[in-house]
C-alpha cells in the first residue's frame, strides 16, 4: 500500500470511527421536555419561583437539553389535582404539598409535616439521613410517582381571623380554610374546615365564605391580601411547624432520564430547598412589620386551643396508626425520631433562640 492509499484508508476510517461516537455523545445529553404544573400561584414568587429555579438549574447543568416548562394552576389543571396529573401522565413533574391529598391516604401528611411534628431543620434530619425519604418513595411507588424535597416554608402562622379568639369556645362553628391534618384537628375542636387552592382564598374571605384563613406566613399572606379582609393574625402554625414542598415526578418518565440527568434534577430540588427557606426567613420579618403597620392585631393562640389541639393530634395519629399499616410505618419511624429531636433543641437550639430573643432589644 502507498501513501496515498494508507492515507485514504485511514481517513476513511476515521471517519467511521467519528460517525460511531457521535451517536454515543448525543445519547448522553438527549433532548428531553417536560411539563411542571405548580400547586400555587405566580404571585408567590416562592413557592412558584422554586419551580422556574429548578427548571432554570436543570436546563443550565444540561446545555439546554433538558427542558421544564412551568404552569400555574388552572392551566393545565387545578392546584389541588397535581397529583393525580403526575399519576396518570397528564405532565411529568409538579410542584405540590403532599399533605393536599391525605384524602387518599393519611399517610401523604408525613412527608410534608404533621401538626406539632418537626421543624424545617428536624424534617430535613428526618428526611435525609433519619429514613424518611426512603420511607416516602417506598410509598410513592404505590402512586407511580418518585418524590424529591424540593423546598420548605419553615414554621408558619396560625393564619388570620375576622374575631379574636379568646378561649376554645370561639372555635365553635367557624369555617376556615386550612388543608392537610390540621384542618381534620381543628374539626375536632369544632371548626370547619375548608380545603380551597391558593388562588381562590381570598375571595371567599372576602364574601364571607370563609371566617378564617391559614396559608403560609406573613411574605406570602402579605401578597395574597388578608390583611384587608380578616383583622387578626394569629401564631403558632402548630399544624405546620414546618411545609416540606415535593417535587413529584411520574415514576416512569424518572426512569427513563439518563442517571446524569437524574443527579442534575436532585441536586436543583436540594438547592431550591436551601434557597426557598432562606427567602422566607429573609423575607417573613420585614413582612411582619408591614403587616403590623398595616393593621394586622398579632395574638397568640390561646393556652386551651393550644393543649386541645396537642391532645386531639396525638390521639388521632395513635388511632391511624392502628387501622392504617401505612401510617404506622411512618409513625413508627417519627415517633423515635421525633422524641429525639425534641430532646436535643430543648438543649442547645431553644434556650439559645429563647435569650436572643429576651436581649434583642438591649442591643444599641
Amino acid at each position: 500500500m502507498d501513501r496515498r492509499q494508507f492515507v485514504k484508508v485511514a481517513g476513511a476510517g476515521a471517519a467511521g470511527s467519528a460517525a460511531i461516537a457521535a451517536p454515543a455523545v448525543a445519547q448522553s445529553q438527549p433532548k428531553v421536555s417536560w411539563r411542571l404544573t405548580s400547586s400555587y400561584p405566580k404571585s408567590l414568587d416562592t413557592l412558584f419561583g422554586i419551580s422556574t429555579q429548578v427548571a432554570k438549574r436543570v436546563a443550565e447543568a444540561t446545555d439546554g437539553n433538558f427542558q421544564i416548562q412551568v404552569f400555574a394552576p388552572g392551566e393545565i389543571v387545578p392546584g389541588l389535582q397535581a397529583l393525580d396529573a403526575v399519576q396518570n401522565g397528564t405532565v411529568e413533574c409538579s410542584h405540590t404539598l403532599s399533605s393536599f391529598y391525605i384524602g387518599k391516604n393519611p399517610a401523604f401528611a408525613f412527608e410534608t409535616s404533621l401538626p406539632f411534628g418537626f421543624n424545617a431543620r428536624q424534617q430535613n434530619a428526618w428526611l435525609y439521613q433519619g429514613g424518611g425519604l426512603e420511607l416516602c418513595r417506598a410509598f410513592m411507588k404505590g402512586y407511580n410517582i418518585h418524590t424529591i424535597p424540593s423546598g420548605n416554608t419553615g414554621a408558619q402562622m396560625g393564619g388570620w381571623f375576622r374575631k379574636e379568639i379568646k378561649s376554645l369556645e370561639d372555635l365553635k362553628g367557624l369555617k376556615m380554610r386550612i388543608a392537610g391534618m390540621g384542618g381534620t384537628i381543628m374539626s375536632k375542636l369544632g371548626v370547619v374546615p375548608q380545603q380551597i387552592a391558593a388562588g381562590d382564598i381570598y375571595p371567599a374571605l372576602e364574601r364571607g365564605t370563609l371566617d378564617a384563613v391559614e396559608f403560609s406566613g406573613p411574605y406570602d399572606d402579605e401578597k395574597l391580601g388578608f390583611q384587608r379582609v380578616a383583622k387578626y393574625y394569629y401564631y403558632p402554625g402548630f399544624w405546620e411547624g414546618n411545609a416540606n414542598v415535593s417535587f413529584l415526578v411520574n415514576l416512569e418518565k424518572w426512569n427513563g432520564l439518563p442517571a446524569s440527568y437524574r443527579a442534575i434534577v436532585e441536586a436543583a430540588c436540594a438547592e431550591a430547598n436551601a434557597l426557598c427557606l432562606a427567602k422566607y426567613d429573609h423575607g417573613n420579618p420585614d413582612a411582619m412589620i408591614r403587616l403590623a403597620g398595616s393593621g394586622a392585631e398579632l395574638r397568640p393562640f390561646p393556652q386551651d386551643v393550644m393543649q386541645a389541639a396537642f391532645k386531639e393530634a396525638f390521639a388521632m395519629y395513635a388511632e391511624l396508626a392502628a387501622s392504617n399499616p401505612q401510617f404506622k410505618t411512618f409513625y413508627d419511624s417519627f415517633l423515635p425520631y421525633w422524641k429525639k429531636e425534641q430532646l436535643w433543641f430543648r438543649i442547645a437550639e431553644l434556650p439559645f433562640d429563647a435569650f436572643n430573643a429576651q436581649m434583642q432589644s438591649q442591643v444599641k
